[in-house]
């Protein structure tokens, strides 16, 4: 797994910076006040400091964004990066303050100049999402980034602020090492052995195989992996940290880790992408890494549904018709919309074992949902309205960009079989909406209920303000909030 960039908190040196290698990093606000590590910082530097605070380059910064002072005068650093920071950010500010910096680290050593901040642990927090880098395929050698320490005024303090921080990165990093891994890596039997290692962590983590399903009869997830040499199976991973009699919140992820389209098979341009339509099982371990590492006082079970959906002789067809663990019956129109019948026999399933106290599920589900809202937010889909309050709200404190979509019996019409009890496309017609309609079905109506369609924002094609290019870890930091705000009291 990629580790995140080890940071540490120190107390503030003055003496320290003329001699600190590699970058130094400052934090300047709008009305030109210098605090003592950065008064020690400008007179070293002979005014350039206070002089670049004077000039238009430095008025033109927006919030969080950075500035270098390339080999300045009187340091051994080799680079001054300039933040333009308020004094009081919000978190997503300040994390992109520190985002900033990590994009220019490369290999040198770090020193941050962060004082008496208040947001020092968020600043941090940035810059460790942001170093990502998945490397594990590259040949020859690798840069390493260098150390980086942040000296404020109460290392101890923010240091503890900054912990449960370490383990959302770690988290993070996890969800997004899963979606880069191709498919000849990530099998679904590699898959499930990854989450059955995190049963060191203090998971409870159980593996169903095929005939396990069979027996549960998850005919409509299976149907999906038919035609794959790859077994299909459902991971179970419980986090019991809340009190013992109180029903756990369910997270159940899309885990297909690699979409062909099946028999109605994909175009070849673009399919290399299809590695990442496991996001929604990679974002639901995610959480369950970060709850078990910073031992949150909740009860979660976070269940994934692991398929690979393949073209082959058994493969299931156009116009089958298969039967669901709820006892619905599917009529398959398009092997391509797969995702839906891996979702409903694990979401019948998470309410028939565990009776949750509510329920989130998260799938690469549609390209509509890109249509709709491009690559700033999910597509969220809810039965009940003050749940996905809390959870656009987490969201939103997270930086992570959610939209609510609408849910109605209109659109049961779309997805209405003349020779089953429903089909499983409705076409191109509010194409995310019938989806999540589709899922609506296999939840009871006494369960609160979230579908997140995550297509856009799992893995995007540039760069966001915390991830390079590429998967991006989004709904780990959401729902871990999510948990703190509404299930760890």
């Amino acid at each position: 797994m990629t580790t995140p960039v080890a940071i540490t908190f120190a107390e503030t040196d003055l003496e320290a910076i003329a001699t600190a290698s590699g970058r130094i990093a400052v934090f300047l606000d709008a009305d030109g006040k210098l605090d003592p590590a950065a008064r020690r910082l400008n007179r070293l530097m002979k005014g350039a400091l206070e002089r670049f605070l004077a000039s238009e380059a430095f008025s033109r910064l927006k919030p969080a964004e950075a500035a270098t002072l390339g080999w300045p005068a009187g340091l051994a650093a080799e680079a001054v990066d300039v933040v333009r920071l308020d004094k009081r950010p919000a978190p997503d500010c300040a994390r992109r303050a520190g985002a900033a910096l990590a994009k220019r680290q490369g290999a040198a050593d770090v020193l941050m100049l962060a004082g008496a901040h208040p947001r020092a642990a968020d600043i941090a927090f940035g810059f460790a999402l942001r170093a990502y880098e998945f490397t594990d395929h590259r040949t020859g050698d690798k840069t390493l980034p260098g150390k980086v320490k942040v000296m404020v005024a109460k290392p101890e303090a923010v240091a503890a602020e900054a912990g449960p921080m370490a383990a959302r990165a770690e988290g993070v990093f996890f969800t997004r090492d899963l979606v880069n891994e191709p498919a000849n890596i990530l099998t679904t039997d590699d898959f499930a052995a990854r989450l059955a290692a995190m049963q060191e962590l203090g998971l409870d983590v159980e593996i169903l195989e095929e005939d396990d399903l069979k027996k549960l009869g998850m005919r409509a997830l299976l149907a999906v992996g038919q035609g794959s040499e790859s077994p299909s199976k459902v991971v179970v991973m419980r986090w019991n940290g809340g009190k013992r009699d109180a029903a756990p919140l369910a997270l159940i992820g899309k885990g297909v880790v690699f979409d062909t389209g099946g028999i109605s098979i994909k175009p070849a341009q673009g399919m290399e992408e299809m590695t990442m339509d496991m996001g929604g099982a990679g974002v639901v371990a995610g959480v369950m890494r970060t709850l078990a590492l910073r031992k949150a006082k909740a009860n979660v079970v976070g269940l994934v549904g692991l398929v690979e959906n393949m073209p082959d002789g058994r493969a299931q067809r156009p116009g089958d018709i298969v039967r669901s663990m709820k006892g619905d019956t599917i009529e398959v129109i398009n092997t391509d919309a797969e995702g839906r019948m891996v979702l409903a026999d694990v979401l019948w399933y998470a309410q028939d074992r565990f009776q949750p106290a509510a329920m989130v599920d998260l799938a690469t589900l549609t390209g509509a949902i890109i249509i709709g809202l491009g690559h700033a937010n999910a597509g969220v889909f809810s039965n009940d309205d003050a749940f996905c309050a809390d959870f656009l709200k987490a969201a939103g404190a997270e930086g992570e960009g959610a939209w609510r979509m609408p849910l109605g019996e209109a659109y049961d019409k779309l997805i209405k079989s003349q020779i089953a009890d429903i089909k499983n496309s409705g076409g191109r017609s509010a194409g995310s909406i019938t989806a999540a309609q589709f899922l609506h079905r296999f939840v009871k109506p006494e369960t609160p209920w979230i579908h997140l369609d995550i297509a856009g924002v799992a893995r995007t094609p540039e760069e966001t303000p915390l991830a390079p290019k590429g998967p991006t870890g989004w709904g780990v930091l959401a729902l871990d909030r999510l948990v703190a705000d509404r299930f760890e009291g």
